[in-house]
């Protein structure tokens, strides 16, 4: 793997952005959490610039149309959210040709980019080389990426998300250098090692190195609940841009209250949460099984308990419950009673 020349973004004193454009606010790829349901009310409440599928699993097929617009049923709508909202579809695998293939099979869909997966830090995908476990092999990187990259249109972005290496950080600039070399437009970095998981802190310092070590713009992630963690995280890694993840499933507004600098106190929007709750709602009976429906709703009401006491008391009532038509009857008392 040769690098090219390069020229480092300056560092500015504290770590201060140093773009004029508008600061871009992403949310971020959650497997299992943040599906088309949950990316449509975070992206409708406002706030977001694009935002990233769950991954797509490539691992020894080239997948039918199907398999994309499973995970992204936003591609029959110009990929993009019923907000406006870009959707990139992420893929995860170790094997460049075949996912060169499926990008390229991905691509006559139009998608409004796609995003590589260097960052899940899952036991199970990283036993079989996927995400994460790859942050050892900055040459693997740089294949899959310059594969990736040659099979798909100028025209659709190609992005990659990574964290910061395994157990430690020692191979995270030659990691990022190595996706910046093989084609990428953009790289995002959870401020993780692999083995770190989601515990706090996360090492923002860490993503500041990267980003003056590279040209393309880099977009920091780990650990933003609050409006205060984004000014904080952009002020230590001199990043313009931030990638949402748990903090925006915690606080659905939390997006739109960084773009218009409302109180940190989220509480006094209840009302236009349990707004969202109610679609929300709506939307995944139309989805899944009835069986099926109360966990997806606990699991978003479990998140949100961090933000708000008004969805610990909600999750303590739903708690038992085990069917749709139970869970529909305490939502239309408590939220209608605000």
């Amino acid at each position: 793997m040769s690098l090219k020349p390069r020229v480092a973004l300056p560092s500015p004193p504290g770590g201060s952005p140093v773009s004029d454009r508008r600061p871009r606010l992403i949310l971020a790829p959650m497997e299992g959490l943040a599906d088309d349901i949950l990316r449509d009310v975070l992206t409708r409440a406002g706030g977001y610039d694009w935002c990233v599928t769950e991954f797509v699993r490539v691992s020894s097929t080239l997948l039918p149309h199907a398999a994309f617009l499973r995970v992204s049923p936003e591609l029959k709508n110009a990929s993009r959210t019923r907000a406006g909202t870009p959707v990139r579809v992420q893929l995860l695998g170790s094997d460049p040709a075949l996912l060169a293939a499926n990008a390229a099979q991905l691509s006559r869909l139009a998608p409004a980019g796609i995003d590589l997966n260097f960052g899940c830090p899952t036991p199970l995908i990283n036993r079989k080389r996927g995400g994460a476990a790859l942050l050892n092999e900055p040459e693997l990187l740089h294949r899959i990426v310059a594969a990736v990259r040659a099979a798909v249109p100028a025209t659709i972005p190609v992005t990659a998300k990574m964290r910061l290496g395994i157990s430690d950080a020692g191979r995270a600039i030659d990691c990022a250098r190595a996706l910046e070399d093989g084609g990428i437009d953009e790289l995002v970095v959870h401020a993780r090692t692999k083995d770190d998981g989601y515990r706090p802190p996360a090492r923002w310092p860490e993503v500041a190195a990267i980003r003056a070590a590279l040209s393309v713009p880099v977009i920091a992630n780990g650990e933003v609940w609050t409006p205060s963690d984004y000014r904080a995280i952009r002020e230590t890694t001199g990043c313009d841009d931030v990638m949402l993840g748990r903090g925006a499933v915690a606080d659905p507004l939390l997006a739109r209250r960084i773009r218009t600098g409302a109180a940190e106190d989220p509480c006094a929007q209840w009302q236009a949460v349990a707004g969202m709750i109610g679609d929300f709602w709506s939307q995944v009976q139309n989805k899944v099984l009835p069986s099926q429906a109360p966990g997806r709703l606990k699991q978003w009401l479990g998140l949100m308990r961090r933000s708000y006491p008004q969805a610990a008391e909600l999750f303590a009532a739903l708690r038992a419950l085990r069917t749709a038509a139970e869970v529909s009857g305490v939502l239309e008392r408590r939220l209608c009673a605000g």
